[in-house]
């Protein structure tokens, strides 16, 4: 097999298998946590699961529906309402 061959291949195992670099994540959180506090909100978690590429964050407060989906729409990252955690309002934040 030639050079050309086996680097092929080797791009096809690795396409969609991008892992955010940490320094990116530290941005992304700090997206999120400015966005989250200028809607009046407060984390209690906010953690980065390097494996399934995605943020939870979990709030202080329990919002409304209508609350949950304002927040969905503020973030700059395509967000789901999870439903309420332990503490307060659960979404998942996919990068």
């Amino acid at each position: 097999m030639d050079l050309l061959a086996v680097l092929a291949e080797q791009d096809a195992e690795t396409i969609g298998v991008y892992k955010m670099r940490y320094e990116d994540a530290w941005i992304w959180q700090d997206k999120i946590t400015s966005t989250v506090n200028a809607l009046g909100y407060t984390i209690w978690d906010l953690k980065y699961n390097r494996d399934a590429d995605y943020f939870h964050l979990e709030l202080n407060e329990t919002l409304t529906d209508d609350n949950a989906s304002m927040l969905c729409a503020q973030m700059s990252l395509p967000t789901d309402y999870d439903g309420i955690g332990d503490i307060g309002s659960c979404f998942t934040i996919y990068t």
